[in-house]
């Protein structure tokens, strides 16, 4: 008898494709959308969840689907979960093993180049029919080369931007509650700096951390005051990291130059929002993550850590508030 997938929510049909056409044989996947008749019928008989996380995935879908052994993400954020619940029912959960790392890391350095050469504020005034607006003494468009990059938080995609950013010639410095050892920051090329430090002395800082509550609001009042006033802030992880009250008052102040997010506080945002009226600030819709490239990667690592868990081996990614499990 198959062992029961189930998936949710139901995604476009040519990703839903991809899920059937590397579904490894021996399993049935079940999909349908979180809080539907359906979606509780496949829980009920389902000893795995692949998918992405909503909110209500707490005690009640717990309680209805009790052969549960892994909830395998198949994205990097997992923070729409209960953990607790999680806890309670022993169901470890694991992200996505890195599958969309490589994408993410790329669209930091394109929003950290689109905010240095102000390309969204060119575009818009050369499809307005205006050419070379501006004196250039005050226009602000700058280089990567040479700048001080800060990296919080050192993981996955944190890595990956390190590499990327010194192509582009610049010098790369981080903090993380997990530091490397010396001989990986010799390996990488970069080197451990304090948080408050790493305000103080980078010329862009970018954000890789996961969200919760040590890093909810991150970067407030304080720590934008810390940062020298060219200095752009880079944000690909989680909107409340940021608190964007503070932000668009430093934005709008000239407190630091500008800044480039692809995620906000409320998703979608309201159409009104302050920051949409700031030429100093490049936006993307919550787009680092996805593209055809890691779609594969994504269902490749979660079928692989589904079948080791099934053949009784422990999960690989789990997140680590709940690593205690596997004990």
């Amino acid at each position: 008898m198959a062992t029961k997938i189930l998936f949710a929510p139901q995604m476009p049909a040519a990703m839903m494709d991809l899920a059937r056409e590397t579904l490894p044989e021996g399993y049935e996947l079940a999909i349908a959308d979180h809080g539907t008749a359906k979606f509780y019928e496949a829980a009920q008989e389902a000893e795995f969840y692949l998918g992405f996380p909503r909110q209500g995935m707490g005690n009640e879908f717990f309680r209805a689907a009790p052969k549960l052994r892994l909830i395998q993400l198949i994205s990097a954020g997992y923070d729409r979960l209960d953990l607790e619940a999680a806890r309670k029912a022993k169901v470890p959960i694991s992200n996505n093993g890195g599958a969309n790392a490589i994408s993410v890391a790329e669209h930091t350095i394109l929003l950290v180049l689109a905010v240095l050469k102000r390309l969204v504020w060119q575009h818009n005034h050369v499809v307005a029919g205006r050419w070379r607006v501006g004196n250039f003494d005050e226009l602000g468009i700058y280089e990567a080369s040479g700048k001080t990059l800060g990296i919080v938080g050192l993981g996955n995609i944190g890595k990956k931007v390190a590499r990327r950013a010194q192509v582009f010639g610049m010098d790369v410095q981080y903090y993380d509650v997990l530091r490397l050892t010396e001989d990986q920051e010799d390996a990488l090329g970069v080197r451990f700096v304090l948080f408050t430090e790493l305000l103080r002395t980078s010329d862009v800082v970018t954000l890789h951390v996961p969200l919760n509550e040590a890093t909810r609001n991150l970067i407030s009042t304080r720590e934008l005051a810390m940062m020298p006033r060219h200095a752009i802030l880079i944000n690909t992880c989680r909107g409340p990291v940021v608190d964007e009250n503070a932000l668009h008052q430093a934005l709008t102040t000239k407190q630091i130059a500008a800044a480039g997010l692809d995620v906000m506080v409320e998703e979608p945002p309201k159409t009104d929002h302050p920051l949409f009226k700031l030429e100093n600030i490049t936006l993307t819709p919550h787009t680092a993550g996805p593209t055809w490239e890691n779609w594969t990667r994504a269902f490749r690592n979660g079928y692989d850590n589904i079948q080791r868990v099934a053949k009784g081996g422990k999960p690989m990614w789990v997140v680590p508030e709940l690593r205690d499990l596997l004990a």
